[in-house]
């Protein structure tokens, strides 16, 4: 009896990182930082204090999952649209951390340690699901759209028993920072509508976050082929706003579009277009979310998902992908109305929080240039068999005249 508890006793496991430090080293999205997570698996008894459990075999992987529900906004449609859509997809490599020796079924123990380490695909070598840089972790609003990465521990026990446990791990992308030098070069884009006027826009930089300013130099100018008709023309107003656009299925054959303006701010101008043209600046502060309460405490967060500061930031995975646009607006008369979207890059962080990881960010690049990923340097695997003496030591126990009690050191 005692040997049929210990093979199909379930075990408990959880899972613990470094000393001080969260499961993910590293930066995902930055390469020379070598994005792991690293930690360890922890076995332990789950029937009764001692009784041994029996392990055949433990892997680890890190999973991705990514669901849609465009109409979960809506209470109607929720019921009578199209149902939730769900992918789940391996990030990496699946990881062995354990097998018992050939020929023997399971190998039955008190207490297993298994130091593990899981590196995240950084966009080399393929372009396989598994190899793309995996895309942050993110639930917006009625849970429309949502990618969620767990870590999945596969505990066999014997040849029939298969346990799978699983833990929330929270991953942001650091490569849209807007202290990067790419985000810092500026951008400029002319249109027109009808020939006789052309508006022009410039963004001194194009990655933005939670409170960032945003300035554009705009400049409407005549045709100088169609002066005539351009001096007539009057600048009515001009519009500012930010656009958030939400593709589903984008690599679908049906790819669906939903764009929200986020913020808006209108000029009045009213002047006649001279043969100089009209410049002006216009401002928008990016909305940022508040993460206290009225009481000024910070909302716990909900496990998987980090606690951002915006509702939702530009990004790009299999189900969905979210884009952001600058859209400028010229209303005018006797000429016709000249609209412009320029893309931005909207990070999670604002810009003091951008500059305070990269000394981090550079530190974690030389630390990586010591690791190697095809054989990293691992702490060695505790395992207590059940046959071996003071085995229950690890469990907090001795035994004491027969008795087992509570071990005092």
């Amino acid at each position: 009896m005692n040997a049929l508890v210990a093979q199909y006793a379930p075990a408990t496991v959880r899972i613990s990182g470094p000393p001080n430090s969260s499961f993910l080293v590293g930066y995902p999205g930055i390469s020379a930082t070598l994005p792991r997570i690293v930690g360890k698996v922890e076995i332990r008894p789950s029937a009764g204090f001692s009784a041994p459990v029996s392990v055949s075999m433990v892997r680890i992987c890190l999973q991705r999952r990514e669901t849609i529900h465009p109409a979960a906004e809506s209470m109607a449609k929720r019921h009578l649209g199209t149902p939730r859509r769900e992918t789940v997809d391996l990030v990496g490599k699946e990881v062995l951390l354990f097998r018992c020796v050939s020929g023997k079924e399971a190998e039955s123990v008190i207490a297993m340690d298994l130091p593990f380490q899981i590196f995240i695909p950084y966009g080399r070598g393929g372009e396989e699901i598994n190899r793309r840089i995996p895309p942050a972790s993110l639930q917006l609003p009625s849970r429309i759209a949502e990618t969620y990465y767990e870590l999945v521990v596969t505990v066999q026990q014997g040849q029939s028993t298969q346990n799978r446990y699983t833990f929330p791990i929270p991953i942001q992308r650091y490569d849209t920072l807007s202290t990067f030098g790419m985000y810092n070069r500026p951008e400029s884009k002319v249109v027109t509508a009808d020939s006789i006027v052309t508006l022009g826009i410039s963004l001194p930089k194009w990655s933005y976050g939670p409170l960032d300013p945003i300035t554009v130099f705009i400049k409407l100018a005549p045709n100088p082929d169609m002066m005539n008709k351009a001096k007539k023309v009057t600048i009515n107003k001009i519009t500012l706003a930010i656009e958030e656009e939400i593709t589903f299925n984008p690599e679908g054959d049906e790819p669906t579009k939903k764009v929200n303006k986020i913020a808006k701010h209108t000029q009045p101008v009213g002047v006649k277009l001279t043969e100089t043209g009209y410049v002006t600046n216009l401002g928008l502060v990016f909305p940022a979310r508040d993460l206290r309460d009225p009481d000024g405490i910070v909302k716990r967060g909900k496990p998987g998902f980090p606690m951002y500061e915006v509702t939702s930031f530009t990004t790009s995975s299999t189900l969905y992908k979210i884009e952001f646009f600058l859209s400028i607006k010229a209303h005018m008369n006797s000429a016709r109305d000249i609209t412009l979207r320029q893309p931005i890059v909207i990070c999670p962080m604002d810009q003091q929080a951008c500059r305070d990881e990269m000394d981090a960010i550079e530190q974690a690049a030389k630390d990586a240039s010591k690791v190697d990923p095809n054989n990293p340097m691992l702490p060695d695997r505790v395992i207590i068999r059940s046959n071996e003496r003071d085995a229950i030591r690890h469990l907090g126990l001795c035994e004491v005249g027969g008795v087992k009690k509570i071990l005092i050191e």
